[in-house]
């Protein structure tokens, strides 16, 4: 009788003991994230970002975080959505697309960053830099450069797309790499390459004379193309950057732009 008795006595401290730890596993399981309010809470957090972009490079440097890196800014974005990840950092322009009509979505009203877009091009190839860097100033002075963009950015934006000027006699070609994942700046509308990169280019080819070829790749192919001699220039929404002033050189910047933080509500 005392060898029975002691048997169910262990078993129920047995039994207690998995409840008791059972329920200790699903507290912990249970609590909370804090929530993301600024980005000094990113620190040991898991951050989405496009393999090869400055976001990719800033999110480095954040504390503890995890790093993961997808081939489009739409695939951060999906996956902070499923929950897979904690927060997307990504242009604004491109955030503001992405998180538009979305309930489930906010923007930090803090920037992570400011930067500035320009037209990379070989080291060894001064000539086609001088010849575009002078046509964006032109754009620059005589407006068209802030038309194009209204097309595409603010609350009037009616995405109609620069014409190019069918009268010019052209010479040439640009070259163009591009990734088509970047929304204003460049996306695919079927299968044509649209957005403000595009019609930039467009108008540069009429100011020099010369006809555009543009194909859109991975961006982190985008460098790697320019110098293998594949492409002449890379439009991307490329910020300088001086790992990237090691491989190509820049035309003067013709957007400024800010890297923002997206996460659940």
């Amino acid at each position: 009788m005392k060898r029975n008795l002691g048997i169910i006595i262990s078993a129920l401290m047995l039994a207690l003991c998995v409840s008791g730890c059972g329920e200790t596993e699903q507290a912990e399981e249970a609590v909370p994230k804090e929530k993301i309010k600024s980005a000094d809470d990113l620190a040991g957090r898991k951050i989405g970002t496009q393999l090869g972009t400055t976001g990719f490079i800033f999110a480095q440097d954040i504390e503890g975080a995890k790093v993961e890196p997808f081939n489009k800014g739409s695939e951060a974005v999906r996956a902070l959505k499923l929950g897979k990840i904690d927060a997307v950092l990504i242009d604004a322009e491109t955030a503001n697309i992405f998180v538009e009509g979305d309930d489930s979505l906010t923007i930090l009203d803090e920037p992570f960053a400011v930067e500035e877009y320009s037209i990379a091009y070989p080291k060894d190839d001064d000539k086609i830099g001088r010849k575009v860097d002078a046509a964006i100033t032109k754009l620059k002075e005589d407006g068209k450069l802030d038309e194009i963009k209204s097309h595409w950015i603010g609350e009037n934006a009616d995405e109609v797309s620069y014409v190019p000027n069918a009268e010019i006699e052209r010479e040439g070609v640009i070259r163009v790499a591009t990734n088509a994942e970047f929304p204003p700046y460049e996306s695919f509308v079927g299968t044509d390459i649209v957005g403000i990169d595009v019609d930039m280019m467009n108008a540069i080819c009429d100011e020099l004379g010369m006809t555009l070829e543009i194909e859109s790749m991975e961006f982190d192919a985008i460098i790697p193309s320019i110098n293998s001699g594949e492409f002449d220039v890379g439009v991307a929404g490329i910020s300088v950057t001086p790992e990237r002033e090691k491989n190509v050189s820049f035309t003067q910047s013709y957007a400024t732009t800010t890297q923002v933080i997206i996460v659940q509500k």
